[in-house]
């Protein structure tokens, strides 16, 4: 199967590496290519706000759609047949306050991370 999805991620949060090891974990097919914003690999998408990106999770689909936040999240899980993880985040009910709720975790992942892992920041982590 082809890439249905280009995710860009932080490389220097625990967190969020965490987040797409579990993702590969779960990719099977394959579908979803994982691009360290903090990596050389990134330089081939100049189209891609590095400071924009920082603050939230990008992506974009086969057809060249950007998605953006949660978005990104709820498709990358559903690819890899774990739709119900996030779904709810993007019922109309509950769609505002999970993106605000995100924007805020995004803005505060460093130290949310150093609360949950003990460690705020990696120099690069390793993305198994």
């Amino acid at each position: 199967m082809a890439t249905q999805l280009t995710v860009f991620f932080d490389g220097t949060c625990p967190l969020c590496v965490k987040e797409m090891q579990s993702l590969k974990h779960h990719d099977k097919a394959l579908a979803i290519k994982l691009i360290d914003i903090f990596s050389p690999e990134f330089e081939a998408y100049p189209d891609i706000d590095p400071k924009a990106v920082s603050e939230r999770l990008h992506a974009y689909d086969t057809e060249g759609k950007l998605l953006l936040g949660l978005d990104v999240t709820h498709r990358a899980w559903s690819l890899v047949g774990k739709p119900h993880l996030y779904g709810f985040t993007r019922w109309r009910i509950f769609k505002p306050v999970c993106d605000w709720a995100y924007l805020k975790f995004a803005r505060n992942r460093y130290q949310i991370s150093g609360w949950l892992t003990g460690k705020k920041q990696c120099e690069r982590c390793r993305l198994d």
